[in-house]
């Protein structure tokens, strides 16, 4: 399955309570549970004004279904194409 980074533009993201991130997270699964196909959310990142996501879903099209039912922006929604990390330099 195609994984996706999904930037959410949220001003003041960085300061929403922990309670707040809690009901977000609660919605995000009750929409993921009701999409009735594949999909999973990875991870999330809160940054400055933004959330950034990554999840797993059959296409692009799926994560903004995800979004738009779940009432969170989806900024951009972009396929990863690769993932690398330290041991990309090593060959391994």
């Amino acid at each position: 399955m195609p994984t996706y980074v999904i930037e959410r533009e949220i001003p003041g993201a960085d300061k929403l309570s922990a309670s707040e991130l809690k009901e977000i997270s609660a919605k995000s699964n009750e929409v993921v549970a009701g999409l009735g196909e594949p999909y999973e959310w990875i991870t999330s990142y809160v940054a400055g004004d933004k959330i950034y996501c990554v999840h797993e879903a059959q296409s692009a099209e799926v994560v903004r279904r995800h979004a738009e039912e779940g009432g969170f922006p989806a900024s951009k929604v972009t396929e990863v194409a690769a993932v690398i990390g330290p041991a990309t330099a090593r060959g391994t």
